[in-house]
């Protein structure tokens, strides 16, 4: 009896914890959220842990953010090293982490420079303004997007966005963009006038559910922009960061033959594929918060001194974890383990749609960015739901369409754990559909 009071009594102070936090988050904090109802406590790896102590395997990583999982040792001990040298002096100095990571980052794409910022909103409001220096002198400032895009919650970026959900209230936009349907060369090569300066897209589009453009879509696109003189710019926010098995999705889906990522040499069509500006964060600094954007040689003085700026871009602290992330991945051949676990994923997956095709339309992905789409009338929002009551947290897209963006190190034994609960609750959804 004694015992049966004290699990109750844990119990009810656990709730009352849970309780609170919540109330604190209404009373205080701006509802422009909506959130699961889940309060989690601290992570390791793989797992978190809520309030009350239940784990939940973590294969939504803060929406591609954490692909060293939570808790890093390593990221710890960067951050712990740099903070007892020096955190900021702003960007009127030079600092040595801000030069070697800049280095890695154009070793891994191609020669140009770097700007650090601290988040992909700011990355595309960089490549925004990369685009009408570029186009200003020929009275050129519009920039083509792809519908059902996303590039970000400033008002240049919901402009920029292919979706009319995030622009309602902010009107009017902010002029100069257009939206033409994704994968679909010739609607963007009509939507061009004597205005464009650059065409800006995801070549996997996270948000609206894991839609990958086609090989012959992005070369298309830069044939298209080296015939009219465009900017061809790309948003590798989401995708990047060796998700997909290479440093960007589009590095994949060009070249798709499986090397080293690390100082390997580009052939056949993307030897000459390369973008003039691409749009980095979420991964780079694996929750500590940096962005960056990279610009093609010839383009990187038309931001000159005094025409850019960010008080906290590429911070010392900043920097050096996003360098000891970068020699985790390399030390540990994370980058083949996205492609190993991502296919192994994938493949179980797909089984699992065919032999559940009432409850799963399709699953598609790459590396270790997959989505799962349900049949319509399933919502994506529940069917996280159910999965939480599995242990397992996945991200929402679209309607009806679950995300899967777990760390790079993720085993094959945590796969099998997600693909189980996934299971299950397929398994329960077809009893219904």
């Amino acid at each position: 009896m004694k015992a049966e009071n004290v699990q109750r009594s844990t119990f009810d102070a656990q709730r009352s914890t849970q309780n609170e936090i919540r109330e604190l988050f209404d009373k205080y904090v701006v509802p422009s959220y909506a959130r699961f109802d889940l309060v989690l406590e601290r992570g390791e790896g793989i797992y978190v842990w809520d309030v009350s102590g239940r784990r939940y395997l973590d294969f939504g990583g803060g929406i591609a953010v954490c692909v060293l999982g939570h808790a890093n040792p390593e990221i710890t001990d960067a951050l712990a090293e740099q903070s007892r040298k020096l955190v900021h002096v702003s960007n009127l100095y030079y600092t040595e982490p801000q030069t070697r990571l800049a280095k890695r980052i154009v070793d891994l794409i191609a020669p140009g420079r770097v700007f650090f910022c601290n988040s992909g909103a700011e990355a595309n409001e960089g490549l925004f303004k990369l685009a009408r220096k570029f186009g200003r002198d020929k009275g050129r400032y519009e920039i083509i997007t792809a519908s059902e895009s996303f590039h970000g919650r400033t008002l240049a970026g919901i402009a920029a966005t292919g979706q009319e959900k995030v622009k309602k209230g902010f009107e009017p936009m902010v002029a100069g963009f257009c939206h033409v349907p994704f994968n679909n060369l010739e609607a963007m090569r009509a939507a061009i006038t004597e205005s464009t300066a650059a065409i800006l897209i995801e070549a996997i589009q996270g948000e609206s559910g894991i839609t990958i453009a086609t090989r012959e879509y992005l070369l298309g696109l830069r044939e298209l922009c080296d015939q009219r003189d465009l900017l061809l710019l790309l948003d590798e926010v989401q995708a990047g960061h060796f998700r997909t098995g290479r440093f960007h999705s589009w590095q994949t889906i060009v070249d798709a033959a499986p090397r080293r990522a690390f100082g390997e040499k580009r052939r056949g069509a993307a030897s000459t594929f390369l973008p003039d500006g691409i749009s980095i964060a979420k991964g780079l600094g694996g929750g500590f918060p940096i962005g960056a954007f990279w610009v093609r040689e010839k383009f990187a003085a038309l931001l000159s001194a005094g025409t850019h700026a960010s008080t906290f871009g590429g911070t010392p602290l900043a920097c050096a974890v996003a360098l000891r992330i970068l020699d985790v991945i390399e030390r540990g051949d994370l980058v083949g383990n996205a492609r190993r676990v991502g296919k192994f994923l994938l493949d179980r997956l797909q089984d699992l749609q065919r032999k559940y095709p009432n409850v799963l339309r399709d699953v598609r992905g790459s590396g270790l960015m997959i989505g799962i789409e349900f049949n319509p009338k399933i919502a994506a929002i529940e069917t996280v739901k159910r999965l939480h009551e599995k242990n397992l947290l996945t991200i929402p897209a679209a309607t009806s369409v679950i995300r899967l963006l777990p760390p790079l190190n993720l085993r094959q034994s945590e796969a099998n754990e997600g693909l189980r609960a996934i299971e299950s609750v397929v398994v329960d959804l077809a009893k219904q559909v």
